[in-house]
Order: structure tokens, then sequence, then C-alpha cells
């Protein structure tokens, strides 16, 4: 029988990054302080994540008191296409092939996960398809997307840019990227370019 594995640390030991589960949840540690007042026991001072509302609160631990940490788990997953309105991700390393000879039948079957659009969020802005993410589970289940921190998209649409135009003009201007997004870029971007985005901003950061 498989029992299962709760692992515990001290509330001394918490950190920015720190995965804590907190009533049947999992959180992440976003800010801490160590608080040791004149009078009084010591304690840590916390603001939190929860990893599948998305809400943030703060909350107060006694000094040396044992937590539960959660056990987030990272796996990198292609996004390989949208079907209908599910987000559908492979992990193209591991596959299984039937059949014993290439004079038979030969089946290669990818592990596949999809996601819906409550689960990828805003995210939809910056993925296409056969982009590498990080995968978030938990116990088994997937709680979170991560994308890269930079992205490479291809311009669609933009007003064309004028004779002089250079990246010390200091202008912007609106362009939709192949995505559907809509990014301010310099006024030197034209239309086909492939630019860089910063996906944790949303801001352009140079031409590819």
């Amino acid at each position: 029988m498989n029992s299962l594995r709760i692992l515990a640390l001290s509330s001394n030991d918490i950190k920015v990054g720190t995965e804590l589960e907190i009533d049947g949840a999992p959180w992440r540690v976003l800010e801490f302080l160590h608080v040791k007042p004149g009078k009084g026991a010591a304690f840590v001072r916390t603001k939190i994540r929860n990893f599948i509302t998305g809400n943030t609160i703060e909350k107060t631990f006694r000094a040396g008191v044992s937590i539960d940490e959660a056990e987030v788990f990272k796996e990198t997953k292609q996004f390989t296409y949208k079907d209908g309105s599910q987000f559908v991700f492979m992990d193209l390393d591991r596959f299984s092939i039937q059949g014993l000879c290439l004079k038979e039948r030969v089946t290669i079957t990818y592990e596949e996960i999809r996601l819906n659009d409550a689960d990828v969020g805003d995210k939809t802005k910056w993925l296409k398809e056969g982009m590498d993410c990080n995968l978030l589970l938990w116990k088994g289940k997937v709680i979170g997307l991560e994308l890269p921190v930079t992205v490479q998209l291809k311009v669609e649409q933009v007003d064309p840019g004028l004779k002089g135009d250079t990246a010390q003009g200091g202008g912007t201007k609106p362009a939709t990227l192949e995505t559907g997004t809509i990014v301010n870029v310099p006024l030197f971007i034209n239309t086909g370019d492939t630019i860089i985005v910063d996906t944790r901003t949303g801001q352009y950061t140079s031409r590819a």
C-alpha cells in the first residue's frame, strides 16, 4: 500500500519561491520578513499566492513552527496545436512505439495533456505552436503554465516605418503579432519582422 509522502519545513526556512501546502492548497511565497519584536515571540510575515486561484494574501507564521511543503513539479511540454477551446501539449521525448519490425505497421503515441482557456488564461497572448513551456504539477494535476521569459513573434500588421526612423528615435507604434496580440514597437519595425517580447511585462525588447 502506498502512503502519501508529506514534506515539512520550519517557518524559519521560508524564502521567496518556497512552495507551501496550506488548507489543502498549494501556495508560493512571494515576499517574506523575519520579525523579532522587542517583546513577544518572533514570527515570519509572508505574502503568498495560490497556484490554483491566483489569489494573493498575507499570512503570518510563528517562528520555528512546522509547515507542510507543497511538492510542485515542472515538466517541459511542447504546445502543438489548439483543438477548439483546448490547448494541446505533448512531450515529444516520451512516446511508445508499437510494432516488431519495419515491415509491420508502426504506431507512435505521444503523451498528450490538454488545457482549457481558463487554465491558460492571458498567456494565450504569447503562445504559439512549437513553443516549449513548463507545466506545473501538484498531486498529479496541472496547476499552472510557465512560458519562456522571452518569445520571438512575427509582426503581422503595423504601419510602415518612415525613412529615417531609428532605434534612437524614441517613438513607438502599435503592432499586431502572429498571435493576435497588440504591442507597442519602435517606429522602424515593419510588417514581417520578428521581434522579441518579454512575457512577464508584455513589452518589446528587441528585433530578433
